[in-house]
């Protein structure tokens, strides 16, 4: 009886502790502090308090389709019909997007900040990579459509999973913004746990990656394979601006690289020579502003 429950419990237990540690890592990933990237911010002269809070804006609770509420800010300094929605990545929130919500007024365009579920001051219990916050993406473009019209032209930029989150919105919900650009997203989930897995754990992915994906589904209702951009980029026509840093670490600008490849119609890309993950307009600003304005100018995008 002694060996039979050795051979019986002892693995199961362990699947179930590999299981449970996998996607509890993965759905309550650990978020920044909202006071440490309020302070990273304001330190590095990115965030000004003063001008962010004299800005021309408001602030908005949108329900999400999944039973929680998604906080978003819209800043309108402008008269015209020019607008951006601005996707942060995991572990931050929207005071992260202030940096590029500068960059796009400076540029007549007026911005939409937001918190992904789960993150900052929107709801929601878990975090999903993109499968769930492409429908919330959805929610902003439609909200924002419904208050200012559908003729209304609209950028979406998206960072690491946010960049992610928005091809999948253009891949799989709807085409729905006129231009989006992409800076340093993964291609796709399961390439980017097993590059995560061997290069922080040490451990081998084949083993690891179908039992976690199991669990997912269970918890979570979701797939590994479901969130997948390189899968779906063929179906977005609208232009992309694909950016990554080439000493991207954590994810490797192989995964934009091999994204813009796919990409049908018009497309743009640039790898920065400096910075780590998503530190490419921190670290190569000038460069960075000009990229996306060439992008704006070659797609007739400009005001």
């Amino acid at each position: 009886m002694k060996k039979l429950f050795r051979y019986i419990f002892l693995p199961v237990m362990a699947l179930l502790s590999i299981g449970i540690f996998f996607t509890n890592k993965l759905m309550y990933i650990r978020k920044k502090e909202d006071q440490f990237i309020f302070e990273r911010e304001s330190s590095s002269g990115r965030f000004d308090a003063d001008i962010y809070a004299h800005l021309s804006k408001k602030e908005y609770l949108l329900p999400s389709s999944f039973g929680y509420q998604l906080k978003a800010v819209l800043a309108e300094p402008h008269e015209n019909h020019r607008y951006i929605i601005i996707a942060h990545g995991v572990t931050e929130n929207k005071t992260n997007s202030i940096k590029y919500m500068n960059l796009f007024l400076s540029r007549g365009f007026n911005v939409v900040i937001y918190d992904h579920r789960r993150h900052g001051e929107s709801g929601g219990k878990t975090t999903s990579y993109g499968y769930y916050e492409k429908h919330d993406l959805k929610v902003i473009v439609d909200w924002l459509k419904s208050l200012k019209g559908n003729d209304i032209q609209i950028g979406i930029h998206g960072e690491s999973m946010g960049a992610a989150t928005m091809l999948l919105y253009a891949g799989m919900v709807e085409d729905g913004a006129d231009f989006y650009i992409a800076d340093c997203p993964f291609s796709d989930l399961k390439g980017q746990l097993t590059h995560h897995i061997r290069t922080t754990f040490k451990l081998p992915p084949n083993l690891l990656l179908p039992i976690g994906n199991a669990f997912l589904r269970f918890r979570d209702k979701y797939s590994i394979l479901d969130v997948s951009p390189i899968a779906v980029i063929e179906n977005i026509e609208k232009p992309i601006l694909f950016i990554h840093s080439k000493d991207d670490r954590f994810i490797l600008p192989e995964m934009t690289e091999s994204l813009y490849k796919l990409k049908n119609g018009p497309k743009k890309l640039y790898i920065a020579e400096k910075g780590a993950h998503a530190q490419s307009y921190n670290e190569n600003k000038e460069e960075y502003e000009r990229t996306v304005d060439e992008f704006l100018e070659e797609n007739g995008l400009l005001a």
